[in-house]
């Protein structure tokens, strides 16, 4: 037998703050590694496998509930071989299990608990078990759940059955990853009617009385259909495809899911009218959410969009960041009770959401009149709350206008509110302010200190477009700290490889497609902002990892672990857009971005894949729908905006910021080729690529170039003249 057997948990040594949460558990918890699968298959007995993440609110019920419970782990460890497994660090493990979760009873999540064989195949599945059963959810508890499967694991008969089910589960899980043969023999890619498809489906599934999509609860936010959405909508005359997008906007920005003191969101919300969230703030919620917001506010020049963009970057910088430049993946949904709320004598308990939600008490210890009022009214605080424990989480629940000139009873006293709107604003942002200093006081949620290069990339990018729309140079600088750190740490040039995750100077875990694509996305798009070439060759870099070692050209597409990886029971892919895009959308994104710039013909990938998946694609657009606005791009061709110039003039800044573009191509070069060829030089390019390729500066002027599908405009020294070209031609 091994000497890492599972008589002693093995979780002490281990890097991620999820792992070590539960290192001092009874349960003799194994990581998943060779000496944990040798332990399954030596003592022939099945694997408990739980996979969850340190800001997972049911997993901590769970570990409470059952796996610090001694003779619950006194059933696992001398039947199982338990394995915990941070799904953050393992999406590959975690998507094959996910799967045959959602096959098997038709939903997942986390915690996601899987019994396997000792080769890994799963035969029973499920999420959250309470430790006593639930008969008339007809859900047993766990512990009962352990001894009965242990009991028939040990009876031959009942084995060859468990035996049987996971062949047929793992053939199905199999059957569900694998390439699917597109209609009637078709190999081509979806065309660009797809994307209407997908908007409409979007459209159809709009919740139009509470915003956001779907009907009933819970309510996650989406951001991709949003994004999607308005991109039909810069593309078409129809209004429908931006009020849906507003109206989702609008519900996320003005409810529960935002953090109305400190910005950022939330995970999700338990309610259809997004009043209550699940509190735990994700690295990758805080990029891509403010995405869709600025791609909002470039669509329709609210304000309000931008402010809560710089709101949540404030927070990402503020409470996510790496001192050396990185960010960190999670805040906890639980910190302690804070002290207002405690009697005498109380000890404070972990509990979700206590760091955010007030009583109206709390507000006007901090706030004097009319202002406590005013915010208490504004934001929801009511006696009662809306929340546990008579608190409230923060809503914007009465318009401001209808706090002008009122009077207002507050425990038999009327309080009386300015006359004027600027004042009650004035009021309320001071107010927020102070109560957010008086927050800052309490016990804070913990925080998992990993640094994930592709949820990186996912802020990387947001920053770098943020940066630039909003003319905040400090933003660029910072998502250029973020690139930087994610490359001395985590990518290793002499291999051509990225590893992804760095803690406390450890650096672990083979990279998966997602953590190339998001990264490669975020240096692409930083050197559309800076017109930096570094960015841009590390972008090139990561995408031809992407074409050479997770393209699969047998069976024509992008799998998430590399063709050299860890062999599991079934190879996963990530084609529908979950809490993060798909990640074999966003590769085929980059590639298809980047094919302009290289002599690797990575546009062929992209096209390929594309193919393979048509039928998936075109049978469930809005569930694919990265991957329907990479077919869009692939058919209808990026619109590209060749810039020579030295510096980008600050009226084109402003141009490009204030135009929603959708898909452009920003592709920066030096005005002369003298320029240009030093360029050449650092990225090993022999000729300049066609969208460089003659497009100089003319008479020593920033000169743009527009094309789209192979027409151009002329060289022009006027941007807006360049554009209204690309409108009238095509």
């Amino acid at each position: 037998m091994s000497d890492a057997s599972s008589d002693r948990n093995r979780l002490a040594g281990a890097a991620s703050p999820y792992l070590q949460q539960h290192a001092d558990n009874p349960v003799n918890w194994q990581p998943w590694d060779d000496d944990a699968l040798a332990e399954a298959r030596e003592r022939d007995v099945p694997i408990f496998l739980s996979v969850g993440y340190s800001a997972c609110h049911w997993c901590h019920v769970m570990a409470e509930e059952s796996f610090e419970d001694p003779e619950v782990a006194e059933v696992l460890n001398e039947n199982f071989v338990p394995i915990k497994v941070d799904r953050e660090e393992r999406p590959d493990l975690d998507r094959v299990y996910q799967t045959v979760c959602q096959l098997v009873t038709g939903g997942g999540g986390w915690p996601l608990s899987a019994f396997l064989t000792p080769e890994g195949k799963p035969f029973y599945v499920g999420t959250y078990f309470p430790p006593e059963p639930q008969p008339g959810r007809n859900v047993p508890g766990f512990e009962q759940l352990c001894g009965q499967i242990a009991d028939s694991w040990s009876d031959p008969e009942q084995r060859e059955e468990m035996e049987n089910r996971a062949e047929q589960w793992t053939s199905a899980a199999r059957d569900r990853m694998a390439p699917a043969d597109s209609p009637d023999g078709a190999t081509d890619p979806p065309s660009s009617e797809i994307l209407d498809d997908a908007a409409a489906a979007a459209i159809r599934g709009a919740d139009r009385q509470h915003g956001g999509f779907g009907r009933g609860s819970p309510k996650f936010p989406q951001p991709g259909r949003v994004e999607l959405l308005l991109r039909v909508a810069a593309l078409s005359d129809d209004p429908e495809p931006l009020t849906v997008a507003e109206n989702a906007l609008n519900a996320m920005g003005s409810g529960g899911l935002y953090d109305h003191l400190g910005g950022g969101f939330h995970r999700y919300c338990v309610d259809e009218d997004w009043t209550v969230p699940h509190f735990e703030k994700m690295a990758y919620d805080n990029a891509t959410i403010p995405a869709a917001f600025l791609a909002g506010y470039r669509a329709t020049g609210r304000e309000r969009y931008a402010e809560i963009v710089r709101e949540t970057l404030e927070f990402a910088e503020r409470e996510l960041s790496h001192p050396e430049g990185g960010f960190f993946s999670t805040l906890d949904a639980r910190s302690e009770t804070p002290d207002s709320r405690l009697d005498e004598g109380e000890a404070p308990e972990r509990e979700e959401g206590a760091f955010y939600v007030w009583t109206p008490t709390e507000v006007r210890e901090v706030l004097d009149e009319p202002a406590a009022t005013l915010f208490c009214r504004r934001y929801g605080v009511v006696s009662g709350g809306n929340f546990e424990g008579g608190t409230s989480v923060l809503n914007e629940t009465v318009p401001v206008a209808e706090l002008v000139g009122a009077e207002i009873e507050v425990a038999g006293e009327t309080v009386e509110t300015p006359d004027d709107e600027d004042e009650i604003r004035d009021l309320l942002d001071d107010a927020r302010e102070r109560l957010f200093t008086a927050r800052e006081e309490r016990p804070r949620p913990l925080r998992d200190e990993k640094v994930l290069a592709g949820w990186n990339g996912l802020l990387i990018e947001t920053f770098a477009r943020a940066g630039f729309v909003l003319g905040d140079d400090a933003r660029i600088e910072r998502a250029q700290s973020a690139l930087e750190f994610v490359r001395e740490h985590l990518w290793d040039a002499d291999a051509n490889r990225l590893s992804r995750r760095f803690k406390d100077g450890q650096v672990g875990i083979d990279a998966a497609l997602e953590d190339y694509a998001f990264l490669g996305r975020g240096a692409f798009e930083l050197y559309q902002a800076t017109g930096d070439v570094a960015p841009l060759a590390f972008a090139l870099d990561l995408a031809g990892v992407v074409a050479d070692s997770f393209y699969d050209a047998e069976d024509g597409t992008l799998y998430l672990s590399p063709n050299d990886g860890e062999e599991l029971v079934a190879r996963p892919q990530e084609l529908t857009d979950q809490s993060t895009p798909s990640s074999v959308g966003a590769a085929v994104s980059l590639l298809l971005d980047l094919d302009h710039f290289s002599d690797d013909d990575l546009g062929a990938v992209a096209r390929e894949t594309l193919a393979t998946h048509r039928g998936r694609i075109e049978a469930s657009p809005v569930e694919h729908g990265t991957l329907a606005m990479a077919a869009d791009a692939a058919e209808r061709g990026s619109l590209e905006l060749t810039v020579a110039a030295e510096e980008l003039p600050a009226a084109w800044r402003e141009t490009l910021a204030d135009r929603h573009l959708p898909g452009a191509v920003v592709a920066r070069r030096p005005p002369t080729e003298s320029g240009l060829q030093a360029w050449l030089d650092e990225l090993g390019l022999d000729e300049a690529p066609p969208i460089w390729a003659g497009r100089e500066a003319r008479d020593g002027e920033p000169t743009v170039y527009a094309c789209r599908s192979r027409t151009c405009s002329p060289p022009e020294t006027d941007l807006e003249a360049a554009l209204d070209w690309v409108e009238e031609n095509l």
